[in-house]
């Protein structure tokens, strides 16, 4: 009973703490990098990316991230985007260990999706 109080507590905190990242994430201008031309970079698999995406949004999975990056330019701004968020912060602290710099974690594409299309 105590390692199952304890485990819902961790949850509850990582949960508490991805969604003040994921707020303050949004609120940093993504809609405003869009504009200025942006890329989506969905990092989720094909499979999930064919159930529902973001139009235009580049669809490369975390899975393949570490071979496929030299498809995209580094010279660009990426914004990654997932489901709930976690597979796009590691999909962009991939991208930038191998040398991007413009790179932003958009968190679930759903949430990302409300804040640029209302």
């Amino acid at each position: 009973m105590k390692n199952l109080l304890l485990f819902c507590g961790i949850a509850l905190t990582l949960y508490v703490v991805y969604r003040i990242y994921r707020f303050q994430t949004l609120d940093n201008g993504l809609p405003e990098l869009l504009k200025k031309g942006a890329v989506i970079l969905d990092v989720r698999t094909e499979k999930e990316y064919e159930t529902g995406h973001i139009e235009g949004s580049v669809n490369i999975s975390l899975g393949t991230i570490r071979e496929r990056y030299v498809e995209l330019d580094q010279e660009k701004t990426y914004i990654t985007v997932c489901s709930h968020g976690l597979r796009s912060v590691k999909a962009e602290n991939i991208l930038k260990e191998r040398g991007f710099k413009h790179i932003y974690n958009g968190g679930a594409w759903t949430d990302l999706q409300k804040t640029i299309q209302p």
